[in-house]
């Protein structure tokens, strides 16, 4: 696949924070704004030179269909410039860059804003249908009598709320949650608990060693809930957002009221999954979630996450790099499907069919991302990348596709300690890995994740080209 790169002039995001708690309050439309303004800002850009916006984004919310669209009008772009939302589910941060790409090849555009946002907090709770019926005959109902009648109908069963994240989490063609897939590859690649907690550890050593350093912190936009239990989105003509405010430049760790948790309204500057305090004796303590005599923890999983990212896209053949210099660049990707009750093994067959077209190894890579949504996925990832038995029998390759330096694997990190906002993270590992290579002086990284639904993306950065 010949194809010119795509330059990506910025990238910001928000912080990452676990569901249901710092960032509860504050919608997805919010996050996404805070995000693509940060973007917009980093790359020395207005709203008026946006020409089209993409926005990934899973778990939909109700009160804003088209997302995007919502975004760019909320983040002040002019009302004449369109923007629509995809969905590849785990996957939609990356799918939101790859559709723009297409659109700037085509020409239809020559700067794009690309990102996902999601509100996992957010994701309702929703009645079954018997219950969805009598609520809406009771709805119907013009009399006192009929809604009495309508209400004694009603039995406790129908009050008893059926989480929408947990029918996210399922997989309707195989009949598994995405833990239970995890728990197979745990037992057809033979990965002990021992081995996902140690995974997990490093995670989030890395990760917090990374923010204790303010590594992350170059790449997050400091955000202000304001609380409140919802939010409405009475005015689409002014920029400003409501229930989250972006600090200035000047603001940072001396600014006033400020935290990581988002307690009392004080501004949320950093990442609150990474414990820098955590043990393998506390990891050893958790037990198997999904399977009871299995090894898949709430520690070893990527936890659930409410975040945004941005990235500010163009041709690479349009770039001045006399007075501009690109956080980098996109030079190639793959989507490849597999077995659902398989899905975390995504990465290998997009990685197989990446190096196909491009004729690169995995050697030629310096650093890799591989997203952590457990760590039995990413070390049964590593473990079928190195296996000739897999090669053969599932990618119609000869031998293996070879492995890869453990010390150069998710270098700050990853989604088990930072999370997993799953409409966002694809455009947080691009962004990450970028700013990764130009601290350490590298040329090119891989950016890889599985898919719920089985499915993998894997993506080609490069610093230079």
């Amino acid at each position: 696949m010949n194809i010119k790169p795509l330059a990506i002039l910025s990238g910001m995001r928000t912080p990452f924070c676990k569901a249901y708690g710092a960032m509860a309050d504050v919608h997805a439309v919010d996050l996404g704004v805070a995000a693509v303004s940060a973007a917009l800002e980093k790359a020395g850009m207005t709203q008026d030179g946006v020409d089209e916006v993409v926005m990934g984004n899973v778990s939909s919310p109700p009160d804003s269909a088209n997302i995007a669209r919502v975004i760019a009008l909320k983040a002040g772009i002019p009302q004449d410039r369109i923007a629509h939302t995809v969905n590849r589910n785990c996957a939609s941060g990356m799918e939101s860059i790859l559709a723009a790409w297409q659109i700037l090849r085509e020409g239809r555009a020559k700067t794009i804003v690309a990102g996902g946002t999601e509100s996992m907090s957010k994701i309702p709770l929703l009645v079954g249908p018997d219950a969805t019926r009598l609520l809406m005959e009771l709805g119907r109902a013009k009399s006192i009598v009929t809604k009495l009648k309508v209400v004694a109908k009603l039995r406790p069963r129908h009050f008893k709320p059926v989480p929408g994240v947990m029918l996210g989490l399922n997989d309707p063609v195989c009949g598994l949650n995405m833990g239970q897939t995890a728990e197979l590859l745990a037992d057809a690649f033979g990965i002990s608990r021992e081995d996902q907690d140690r995974f997990a550890l490093n995670s989030h050593a890395k990760a917090a060693a990374a923010r204790e350093r303010c590594f992350l912190s170059g790449e997050i936009v400091p955000v202000l809930p304001t609380g409140g239990a919802g939010h409405r989105f009475s005015d689409l003509a002014q920029p400003q957002t409501k229930g989250l405010r972006s600090l200035p430049d000047s603001a940072g760790p001396g600014a006033p009221s400020t935290g990581q948790d988002g307690a009392d309204g004080r501004v949320i500057e950093k990442d609150n999954g990474p414990r820098a305090n955590q043990s393998i004796a506390a990891l050893q303590k958790l037990r198997p979630i999904f399977a009871a005599d299995g090894t898949v923890t709430a520690g070893n999983s990527c936890p659930l996450t409410d975040g945004a990212a941005a990235v500010v896209l163009t041709n690479a053949a349009g770039v001045d790099l006399e007075s501009d210099k690109p956080l980098g660049y996109v030079t190639s990707y793959a989507i490849a499907g597999c077995d659902p009750s398989h899905m975390g093994l995504g990465p290998v067959y997009a990685t197989a069919k990446l190096l196909r077209q491009t004729g690169l190894q995995l050697n030629n890579f310096d650093l890799l991302e591989i997203n952590e949504a457990f760590a039995v996925q990413v070390l049964a990832c590593l473990t079928a990348f190195e296996s000739d038995a897999f090669a053969k029998k599932e990618l119609g390759r000869s031998k293996a596709l070879g492995s890869f330096p453990r010390e150069r694997l998710n270098v700050h990190g990853g989604a088990i300690a930072l999370g997993h906002p799953v409409g966002t993270t694809g455009t947080r590992m691009i962004i990450t890995l970028l700013r990764a290579l130009r601290e350490k002086g590298l040329q090119r990284g891989l950016a890889t994740l599985c898919v719920g639904g089985g499915q993998g993306v894997a993506m080609v950065v490069e610093t230079e080209i």
